[in-house]
């Protein structure tokens, strides 16, 4: 066996290299491994099932499908788990173990003998955390998705998480539907294994891997109740074999021109705002950094192709059927870099010579005819936000794109939940509802930025309001939302110095976002202000020493180059 391939890779060092290679091969034959195996190259499958995460459920059978690739192929597949970020089962937000996940998947893709690995993620923070770990790990590896979710039925219309479920509980909180209905939408919402039926983070992320080149063409969409899924996980491990004798690292397919075209189709698909900070990580641990301004120029030259929810209409399941990434990428052919590289070694210029059968144009416009002329989402700057904000165009109100309004603030997301619907909250529909100290250093970044309409107002008919934030939203949210603040009101940004009533101006036209209080006023309020507590010991306090702010990508600033 050699010491450089398989099982002879990365010997534990007990002073005798061939007794450890001997060492290993026996324990390696406890499991019921033939020598004929065990003499071939490795391929390991992170896997990442778990009773916390309903995404992966399928994630049994897409370990089977990968290692019947990789035998096929003529090498041996070796499962190993890491820790999965089930979304809605995780406190204080799953964003806080994202890094955890990252560095449990760089430090066993690095520390057990592999030639080559495939991630297999799917829900929100676990493909982000995977790309960032294969990225920091450098060796060959393939990116595999679990797929969206199809759809449920109430009533003759289609539903999907979550953008109905957002829907729908506002119809609730209006009044406008009462608890049997609502219970009965719940049981009807997520009806199949998988992610969010919609271009939510999920599924953002999903084809943000595919432009990047992580993943295999035309994978990013496929259902995952779908067969075509299998036999994308099948040819996964093929092509991760593939990888061991010609070697196409992360390190030469996440560049700053893939990054760019990441980037683009975002805004093409209208996607998640959770894909900027998690887009920014992933190309962070590469050592490239795109700036607000190139992020700008990029929405402003890119218009929205696709129409699904929450931007539109559709579903993920129409935009596979439609054409899926490929279709968008031949509509933006004349805007992105052509000579990036996939895992296959292909460059993009190779893959969309290819033809498509059939694009349907309810779902992926052409260049053209766009549903926006403008990208989805923005950068913001100003007072308000001096290191930046995020603003998702393509899921707000034209109306209140350009608008000064009366502050009311809520100084945490504890805060905002004890009051937002007392019936004596002076609030009105032009205000603008503000929470502070929702970042990273003050609760870990929650998707708390859409914040819900305040009851009184809901009960009226108000449907949006300008929301303002240091926290995150959901990629299934919609709403006139400013995110990311930074720098965030715990560490003594701009926003903890709101105060009720104060004026605030946005302008997206401008891509600005002011507090209208003289300079002088603002740092007179910040002069006293303390930081929350450091938490005293485990990953809490790792994360709060060491974590970075939303225009970084939130990473840890110790596994940043």
């Amino acid at each position: 066996m050699s010491k450089k391939h398989g099982f002879g890779r990365g010997l534990t060092n007990y002073g005798d290299a061939d007794f450890a290679v001997y060492l290993r091969r026996s324990f390696a034959r406890s499991m019921g491994i033939s020598r004929e195996l065990l003499e071939r190259p490795v391929v390991g499958i992170a896997m990442t099932p778990s009773g916390f995460n309903n995404c992966h459920r399928t994630m049994p059978e897409l370990v089977e499908a990968v290692s019947r690739g990789v035998l096929a192929a003529g090498a041996l597949p070796r499962p190993f788990p890491t820790i999965s970020l089930g979304e809605v089962f995780l406190n204080p937000t799953s964003m806080m173990f994202r890094n955890l996940m990252a560095m449990d998947t760089e430090e066993m893709v690095r520390a057990q003998p592999m030639d080559a690995v495939v991630l297999i993620g799917g829900c929100d923070k676990t493909v982000p955390a995977q790309l960032m770990g294969a990225v920091s790990a450098n060796l060959p590896a393939i990116q595999v998705v679990t797929g969206p979710m199809t759809t449920g039925r109430h009533r003759g219309e289609r539903l999907g998480a979550c953008t109905d479920c957002r829907r729908f509980w506002g119809k609730f909180r209006g009044g406008e539907i009462d608890a049997d209905e609502i219970e009965l939408v719940e049981s009807r919402l997520s009806v199949t294994a998988g992610t969010c039926a919609v271009m939510g983070t999920a599924s953002t992320m999903a084809c943000i891997s595919e432009v990047l080149g992580m993943s295999l063409p035309g994978t990013a969409a496929i259902p995952a109740v779908h067969a075509a899924r299998l036999v994308a996980a099948e040819e996964a491990g093929k092509a991760a074999v593939a990888l061991i004798s010609r070697p196409v690292l992360p390190s030469q397919i996440v560049t700053e021109k893939s990054v760019e075209n990441a980037f683009r189709v975002l805004m093409a698909l209208g996607g998640s705002t959770n894909a900027i900070i998690h887009l920014t990580a992933i190309a962070g641990r590469a050592g490239v950094r795109v700036s607000m301004d190139r992020l700008n120029e990029i929405s402003d030259e890119t218009p929205v192709l696709v129409d699904l929810k929450p931007v539109g209409e559709g579903y993920m399941e129409d935009f596979y059927s439609a054409g899926g990434v490929g279709a968008v990428l031949r509509e933006l052919r004349h805007l992105v870099h052509l000579d990036t590289i996939d895992v296959e070694g292909r460059t993009l210029e190779e893959r969309l010579a290819e033809p498509l059968d059939w694009v349907d144009r309810f779902v992926i416009r052409a260049f053209n005819e766009p549903i926006s002329s403008v990208g989805g989402l923005v950068a913001l700057k100003g007072s308000l936000a001096p290191g930046g904000a995020i603003f998702k165009r393509a899921a707000a109100t034209p109306e209140l794109f350009e608008i000064e309004g009366r502050a009311v603030v809520f100084t945490s997301p504890e805060d905002l939940s004890q009051r937002i619907d007392d019936p004596d909250l002076d609030v009105q529909p032009n205000d603008i509802l503000v929470l502070q100290n929702a970042g990273p250093h003050g609760a870990a970044i929650p998707e708390a930025g859409y914040l819900p309409i305040p009851k009184k107002l809901a009960r009226q008919g108000v449907k949006d309001m300008v929301l303002i934030s240091d926290a995150r939203m959901s990629g299934t949210a919609f709403g006139t939302i400013v995110l990311h603040v930074t720098p965030e009101a715990a560490i003594g940004g701009p926003l903890a110095a709101v105060r009720n009533g104060d004026r605030i101006r946005l302008s997206v036209a401008e891509k600005r976002i002011d507090l209208l209080v003289e300079p002088g006023e603002i740092e007179r309020r910040l002069a006293d202000h303390v930081p929350p507590p450091v938490p005293k010991r485990g990953y809490a306090a790792l994360y709060r020493r060491c974590v970075t702010q939303a225009s970084e990508g939130c990473d840890f600033d110790f596994l940043m180059p």
